[in-house]
């Protein structure tokens, strides 16, 4: 890790209606590092990456990524800045080719055609699909999906990715190669952030780790330390990580 602020969260909160999905919300992400975040259902994950990316306003509070301001911004925005993120459900344009669903995020970057080709073919390459770019998306196995979800992000050439449950739906051979890639990610130099359930997958993962419940931060800290912590495992680890 190198030590500096690639991305500051300080005091997000978000309700809908009555429900208050995202309370208070402080972390900070250095620059190279995976951070974990986890949290039982329910408990505001996804809701604070549709936050950091622009997918929602907040409330309240202030998302600062590279020392810049972009609390509010709209997501094609952010983007722009080198913050990328996936989606629980990948969705894929189904019909057309795997290196054309790359294609379409490397053009947000480079405008040029064969510029942007050749970072499409990159990209595959990268997550090892390049034996599948010709193919349909939508006929892609469930864990290439997800590798062309996170393709189809990196693209963008991000500087901070973030992961929504890449790994919901793999098996136990499938969670291994997703791991395999996060970490051949960071080691190429990009910083990560991951929201999982799996949990041996976010321990061998991740530097450290942020716990919600109920939108609030309960937790923060090295995975060791954190699936100690009394409450984390009142509210969370209990069954599953006792069960992993």
């Amino acid at each position: 890790m190198s030590g500096n602020v690639l991305l500051e969260v300080e005091g997000l909160s978000k309700h809908f209606g009555g429900v208050q999905a995202v309370r208070d919300l402080s972390f900070q992400v250095q620059a190279g590092e995976i951070l974990g975040v986890i949290g039982p259902n329910g408990s505001g994950k996804t809701t604070t990456f549709h936050l950091i990316t622009g997918f929602h306003r907040p409330d309240r509070g202030h998302v600062r990524f590279n020392g810049e301001e972009i609390t509010g911004l709209p997501p094609h925005a952010v983007c722009a800045r080198g913050l990328c993120r996936t989606f629980q459900v990948a969705k894929p344009f189904p019909d057309i080719s795997v290196r054309r669903n790359v294609l379409m995020g490397a053009l947000l970057r480079r405008p040029d055609p064969t510029d942007a080709a050749g970072r499409a073919d990159e990209v595959l390459r990268r997550v090892g699909l390049e034996s599948r770019a010709d193919m349909a998306a939508g006929s892609l196995t469930t864990i290439d999906q997800r590798r062309l979800e996170v393709a189809r992000a990196l693209a963008t050439e991000p500087k901070l990715l973030l992961l929504d449950e890449t790994m919901a739906g793999l098996n136990a051979t499938e969670v291994v190669e997703a791991i395999k890639l996060i970490s051949t990610l960071r080691e190429q130099g990009l910083t990560v952030i991951v929201v999982e359930h799996v949990m041996r997958a976010v321990m061998s993962l991740s530097d450290r780790l942020v716990v919600l419940d109920q939108g609030a931060r309960i937790a923060e800290g090295a995975p060791k330390e954190v699936v100690e912590n009394p409450r984390v495992i009142e509210a969370y680890l209990g069954k599953e990580y006792r069960r992993a």
